[in-house]
C-alpha cells in the first residue's frame, strides 16, 4: 500500500503560510509571507530532500499546484530540486481546475477522499502532500494521513493557517525521528498512533 506523508514547513506557532515568497499566499491579508528561508540552513535542506528519496508522486491542492506550476517549470535547471519536482508526478486535488498542464500532472476527479482512498492501493511508490494545508486537513479528517513530516522553525508569526488548526481530530503521534538543526529547525517524522491518552499528576 502506497504512504500518504504530509510533508509542510512550520512556524514555531504553528503557521504554514505562504513560507516561499511574499506573494505566495496572501490570502485573508497574510503579511508574513517569505518568513522560512531567513530561519532556514543547510541542514534543513537535506531534510527536505529525504522526504522525496522513498516517494514518486506528490498529491496537490489546486493553490500549491498553481504556485509549483508557475515556479519549477522554468527553475534554475541547477537547483537539485528542478528536475526532481517536474519529473514526480503529482496528482491535483480541485473543485474549480478543468486541466493540468505542469508534467506529469493528473486531476483528481470525483469525490477526493475517495480518490486518495484509490490511490493508496494503487501500484507505485509514496505519495507526498506539500503544502495543500486544506487538502491536508481533509486527509486527516479521514484517517487517511500515514505520516507527518515537518521542519517547525524558530519563528513566531502570530496570524495565518495553521496545518492543525481549530477542529483538528486528537491523535497521538508515535515520533520516528526527531532532530534540531544548527540553525535551529526542529526536524520531525511523526506516525499517527491512535486516539490519545490522558492522566492526571495528582497522586491516587
Amino acid at each position: 500500500m502506497r504512504k500518504i506523508t504530509v510533508c509542510t514547513f512550520l512556524t514555531l506557532d504553528g503557521v504554514m503560510q505562504a513560507p516561499g515568497g511574499p506573494d505566495e499566499d496572501a490570502e485573508s491579508g497574510f503579511e508574513h509571507g517569505g518568513w522560512q528561508k531567513p530561519v532556514a540552513d543547510d541542514e534543513v535542506g537535506t531534510a527536505i530532500a529525504g522526504w522525496y528519496e522513498h516517494s514518486d508522486a506528490m498529491l496537490l491542492g489546486r493553490k500549491t499546484y498553481e504556485i509549483f506550476a508557475s515556479y519549477w517549470p522554468t527553475a534554475d535547471p541547477s537547483n537539485p530540486f528542478t528536475d526532481r519536482m517536474n519529473s514526480m508526478h503529482k496528482y491535483v486535488a480541485s473543485r474549480t481546475l478543468t486541466s493540468v498542464e505542469w508534467q506529469n500532472s493528473t486531476l483528481l476527479e470525483g469525490d477526493i477522499v475517495d480518490a486518495v482512498a484509490k490511490l493508496k492501493v494503487s501500484d507505485g511508490g509514496n505519495i507526498n502532500v506539500v503544502g495543500s494545508g486544506d487538502l491536508a486537513q481533509t486527509l486527516m479528517r479521514h484517517g487517511l494521513v500515514d505520516e507527518y513530516r515537518l521542519t517547525i522553525h524558530p519563528v513566531i508569526i502570530g496570524t495565518g493557517k495553521r496545518l492543525f488548526a481549530d477542529g483538528a481530530i486528537p491523535t497521538a503521534l508515535e515520533p520516528v525521528s526527531v532532530s534540531t538543526t544548527k540553525g535551529g529547525t526542529i526536524v520531525g517524522v511523526y506516525r499517527p498512533n491512535g486516539k490519545p491518552s490522558y492522566d492526571s499528576y495528582q497522586a491516587d
